[in-house]
C-alpha cells in the first residue's frame, strides 16, 4: 500500500497522490472497469517531496483504492501542511480511517447505512464508518458525503437513511449520489433516469447541496472528458 503516482491540475492547483490498495473489497467498485495492473514500483518518500516542491499548489489531495491504507500518510501529510502550507484533503476515502493530524477535510463514500448491505457489497461493518465522519465533523473537518443508490441493493430507503445521518449533523454539507455504475462480476444494473430524480429529490429533503453523476460503464472509463476536475497531468 503506497504512492504510485502523482498528478496535477493546473486549473485547480492540485496535486493528487495516488494510493495503490484498499482495505475494503467491494462487489460493485468502479476500478474494476479499468484493470488496472499493479504497479511495477512505488514512489518515495523523498521523490514525493521533491515533485510537490516544484508544483504550483494550493491543495494536495489524496486518493485512491483508499489512501488511508498507506502508512506514509501521517508523514506526508504533515509535509504537505508545515513545509508547503497547502490545504490537505482525502479526495475519496471509504471513511475506515478519518480523523486525522494535519487533514482539513475528507470527501467520505458510503456505501450503504444497513449493516446487513453494507457488509454484502464491502464485507466490512457499517457502523464504524458514520461514527468516524461523526467524529471528523466535530473535531472540525470540512466533510463532504456520497453515497451510491443502487436500485438493486438497498434501493431509495439506503439513500434516504445516509442523507438523514448527514443532514443531522449539518444541512450544509456537500452530498453526492452517484448512480450505480455497473462493473464486471456484479449482478446490480444501473439505475433509470426516473430512479435518480428520485433518489435525488429524496436526498435533497435533508441537505441543501446535492449534486448526482448517472455513468453508464463506458462514459466511467473517461471522466476526464466529461468533468474538469478529472483533467489532469501525470507529474511523477
Amino acid at each position: 500500500m503506497a504512492i504510485f503516482k502523482i498528478t496535477y491540475s493546473e486549473k485547480y492547483r492540485r496535486a493528487t497522490l495516488h494510493n495503490w490498495g484498499c482495505n475494503f473489497r467491494c462487489r460493485g467498485c468502479t476500478y474494476k472497469l479499468k484493470q488496472t495492473p499493479r504497479p511495477k514500483q512505488f514512489l518515495a518518500v523523498e521523490a514525493i517531496h521533491a515533485c510537490l516542491r516544484g508544483l504550483n499548489v494550493d491543495a494536495v489531495h489524496f486518493m485512491g483504492g483508499e489512501p488511508t491504507t498507506n502508512p506514509q500518510l501521517p508523514e506526508l501529510l504533515a509535509f504537505c501542511k508545515r513545509e508547503l502550507g497547502v490545504t490537505t484533503r482525502l479526495g475519496h476515502t471509504n471513511g475506515s480511517g478519518l480523523v486525522l493530524e494535519n487533514l482539513d477535510g475528507s470527501n467520505v463514500s458510503f456505501k450503504a447505512f444497513d449493516d446487513p448491505l453494507h457488509r454484502e457489497y464491502t464485507g466490512h461493518p457499517a457502523a464504524p464508518l458514520f461514527e468516524n465522519f461523526r467524529r471528523s465533523y466535530a473535531a472540525g473537518l470540512e466533510m463532504r458525503a456520497s453515497t451510491v443508490f443502487n436500485p438493486d441493493l438497498g434501493g431509495l430507503e439506503q439513500v434516504e437513511k445516509v442523507a438523514a445521518f448527514v443532514g443531522e449533523l449539518d444541512r450544509t454539507i456537500p452530498f453526492h449520489v452517484l448512480g450505480y455504475i455497473p462493473v464486471p462480476g456484479a449482478p446490480w444494473r444501473r439505475p433509470t433516469e426516473h430512479e435518480m430524480e428520485e433518489a435525488v429529490a429524496i436526498a435533497r429533503r435533508y441537505l441543501d447541496a446535492v449534486s448526482f453523476s448517472h455513468f453508464t460503464s463506458e462514459q466511467a472509463k473517461d471522466l476526464e472528458q466529461r468533468d474538469d476536475r478529472f483533467a489532469v497531468r501525470q507529474v511523477l
